[in-house]
């Protein structure tokens, strides 16, 4: 006897529940102004501020290896948010989790703006790390319970592609408001975008089972606990998911680094990544259709093979030209795998413990952030840039033959089409 539509069955995760049922989810034109626009509102802010941490750090007198830590202090912060993040959405729910990481966010942005003091500016930048942590879980938790599978993959890579818009306009923002008025500015209109963003997220939908009144009592399982059950889960998908974000941070980092190698000033640098972010943008939409009509691992597997290939042709580049080429090449890859991370996730995640669930997912997704760039500095140490590039082309196509082994395993579209096991 065949499961319902709303449960499937794994091998390695049991039974796990889904929403199927279109009348029992939430539409996704509901969804665009308290979703997604708080996601571009606060991504325009944070493409402001971002650029501009290392600057603001030598303007207080860091020296560049301190303004590199310090730019580094977000990521930190995400690692160390993510899987408080998870316990916070479980105990308080999304909607107030959302709010009170917009306020936070912005606080921290307002003490940026006005600090004179080096370590009060690290603690912020910190800070904002920790609050995008928060920010992303409660999103991400809150999407794969409202909205159908049938449309899951465009749902997040939707969010996917909202956050590459913001990501694109804010440092044209910030680069106006440093030449009309001053680092500070840019801070403060970063914090007034996250405060916009939270207000956005107040006219979030209750979720569906909150509106039934059917809604599953408090869980009362440790974050660890639920991590210990689905270890299996994180050794294999995981580790799938952690190569993909090595791909996709080292990606952002080597391209710069080779540009100045070849001997391109920043505004050619900064064009190029402008036409690898238009690549970029464009194609989240798609991926996340391939994804439902189809099955995630036609956008997984395509899109490691062509990121591994380009990392491996970014040393036979030399010119303006052919570094754009590549950067674009690479930028395809990377947009038609918007939201994939989210998508897998969301499909593994289970019913019973999913918040905390997603905050160990993330902690992959962020670990393999980390990671990237710290491949490219490790290999650098010892060898060329261009060795560093092939090393990495090679672990992205490693990471293609991983995500081949373990996506189907995992994929909603192929156990649809399989007899599930009672």
């Amino acid at each position: 006897m065949a499961l319902p539509r709303c449960e499937r069955s794994s091998p390695l995760l049991g039974t796990v529940r889904n929403v199927s049922d279109p009348a029992q989810s939430i539409k996704l034109r509901r969804l665009a102004l308290p979703v997604y626009g708080p996601t571009v509102v606060i991504s325009i802010g944070m493409g402001a501020v971002v650029p501009l941490i290392a600057l603001s750090a030598l303007d207080l007198g860091a020296t560049v290896t301190q303004a590199a830590i310090i730019v580094g202090l977000i990521g930190f912060g995400q690692l160390c948010g993510d899987l408080p993040a998870g316990a916070l959405a479980q105990r308080f729910g999304e909607k107030r989790v959302l709010l009170a990481a917009c306020v936070l966010e912005a606080g921290a942005m307002v003490v940026a703006s006005r600090t004179d003091a080096l370590a009060v500016l690290a603690v912020s930048v910190f800070v904002i790390g920790l609050s995008s942590a928060v920010f992303g879980l409660a999103r991400h938790a809150y999407l794969s319970e409202a909205v159908a599978i049938e449309y899951r993959a465009r749902a997040l890579s939707t969010l996917g592609g909202t956050f590459r818009i913001g990501s694109f306009i804010g440092p044209f923002i910030g680069a106006f408001l440093i030449e009309q008025y001053s680092f500070g500015a840019t801070y403060a209109f970063a914090a007034v975008t996250s405060l916009a963003g939270g207000l956005l997220s107040l006219a979030l939908p209750d979720l569906p089972a909150t509106r039934a009144g059917d809604a599953p009592p408090p869980e009362r399982r440790s974050m660890w606990t639920v991590l210990a059950e689905h270890r299996k889960v994180f050794a294999t998908i995981g580790t799938g998911v952690f190569l993909i974000m090595v791909a996709r941070a080292s990606r952002q980092a080597i391209i710069p680094l080779w540009a100045a190698l070849q001997g391109l000033d920043a505004s050619t640098t900064s064009i190029i990544f402008g036409l690898a972010a238009a690549v970029d943008m464009l194609l989240f939409y798609p991926g996340g259709a391939i994804m439902d009509r189809f099955g995630r691992m036609w956008v997984a597997l395509p899109a490691m093979i062509v990121m591994g290939a380009g990392f491996l042709l970014l040393p036979l580049s030399g010119t303006a030209l052919t570094i754009a080429l590549v950067a674009c090449f690479m930028g395809l890859g990377n947009g038609i795998s918007s939201g994939i991370v989210l998508t897998i996730g969301s499909d593994v995640a289970p019913a019973d413990g999913r918040r905390q669930f997603l905050g160990g997912w993330r902690l992959c997704a962020d670990l393999g952030n980390v990671a990237g760039p710290g491949v490219i500095s490790l290999v650098s140490l010892a060898f060329p840039l261009g060795a560093a590039a092939i090393a990495l082309g090679l672990i992205t196509w490693f990471g293609a033959g991983w995500l081949a082994r373990w996506v189907p395993v995992y994929d909603p579209a192929r156990q649809a089409k399989e007899p599930a096991k009672v």
